[in-house]
This record gives C-alpha cells, sequence and structure tokens, in this order.
C-alpha cells in the first residue's frame, strides 16, 4: 500500500502562485505514476498534472503554460508550482499514485488540500 499526504494549499490572490508537496510513503518502489487532480464544488474531479517514474509529465490544457510538477525521488515527494493563478483553479487539490501489481493499477488517494484563489 502507498501513502500520501499533502499539503502546501491555501488562500492567494489571482495572479499569485503557491506550491503543493505530496509525500509518499510505503510500497514506494510500486509506484509508476504520480499526479494530481482537483475537484471543486459541484464538478467532478479533474486531472491537473502527471508525471512518470521516467519524468515524463503530461498537463491539463488549462494549466499549461502556469503549473509545473516535479519530483524528487531522493525524498519520495511530487511537487506542484502553480504559478499565475486564476480564480477558476479554486478547488481541493487531491494527491495520486499510480501502483502496478501484477498487471494490474491501483490508484491511492491523498486527503486533499484545498486552494482557494481569491481578491
Amino acid at each position: 500500500q502507498v501513502q500520501l499526504v499533502e499539503s502546501g494549499g491555501g488562500l492567494v490572490q489571482p495572479g499569485g502562485s503557491l506550491r503543493l508537496s505530496c509525500a509518499a510513503s510505503g510500497s514506494i518502489s510500486s509506484i509508476w505514476v504520480m499526479g494530481w487532480y482537483r475537484q471543486a464544488p459541484g464538478k467532478q474531479r479533474d486531472l491537473v498534472a502527471t508525471i512518470t517514474n521516467g519524468g515524463n509529465t503530461n498537463y491539463a490544457d488549462s494549466v499549461k503554460g502556469r503549473f509545473t510538477i516535479s519530483r524528487d525521488n531522493a525524498k519520495n515527494t511530487v511537487y506542484l508550482q502553480m504559478n499565475s493563478l486564476k480564480p477558476e483553479d479554486t478547488a481541493v487539490y487531491y494527491c495520486n499514485a499510480q501502483s502496478l501489481k501484477g498487471v494490474t493499477f491501483f490508484p491511492s488517494w491523498g486527503q486533499g488540500t484545498q486552494v482557494t484563489v481569491s481578491s
């Protein structure tokens, strides 16, 4: 099993920046992909960004050029640097890890951290 703990959310003004962190523990060696998802009130949980073990990244169109996902393998931590934040970025942000067991991927989720962009 993989445990994920997020930190770094908060209240920020439009145009501001925040950095989210997600520390992984447990069966670290089974993780193939880590990422961030977000869920606004009344909406579904959507992909924000992912990063593979090899460092390949993928972003939602809405955050390209503003958000950067990175990982520190020595610390088993993935980061999401969010710049030029907009009110529509307001959501609960969840860390996700996809672990491979045999031929099946299993998801793990963090508890979520609130990001509010407001003046």
